[in-house]
């Protein structure tokens, strides 16, 4: 089974759009709809699945505003650095990488959640 994710990112004026990820395929889309629609059309009828589960990109108690926003804030700096032959500092590249951490033990502590959800 393929992973797809979907997620929202700035284009270069600044607004929001979409980006689907699914291995080393990506589309972008004005909604997640589409970035996913344009992403199917690339995958082959095997590499995808029929479930989908879409993330809000809200806070909850798993993920926090607060860790969203330093995990924005972060992200946009590493990508300006990135984008400029260079790499963060060791102390915010060592925030960074626990923030992307925890929202992974996030996303699969959302997912176990909606999965007891579904067996009751």
């Amino acid at each position: 089974m393929t992973t797809v994710a979907i997620l929202p990112v700035s284009d270069a004026s600044g607004e929001r759009i979409y980006r689907a990820v699914a291995g080393d395929k990506q589309s972008t889309g004005k909604t997640a709809g589409e970035a996913l629609d344009a992403l199917t059309a690339q995958l082959e009828g095997d590499e995808f699945s029929t479930l989908l589960i879409i993330q809000s990109f809200r806070p909850d108690w798993f993920f926090s505003a607060e860790q969203q926003q330093r995990l924005s804030e972060l992200m946009n700096l590493w990508r300006t650095v990135r984008d400029q032959g260079q790499s963060l500092p060791p102390e915010q590249q060592a925030e960074l990488d626990s923030l992307v951490e925890a929202e992974l033990k996030a996303a699969t502590a959302r997912t176990a959640a909606l999965v007891q959800q579904l067996n009751q």
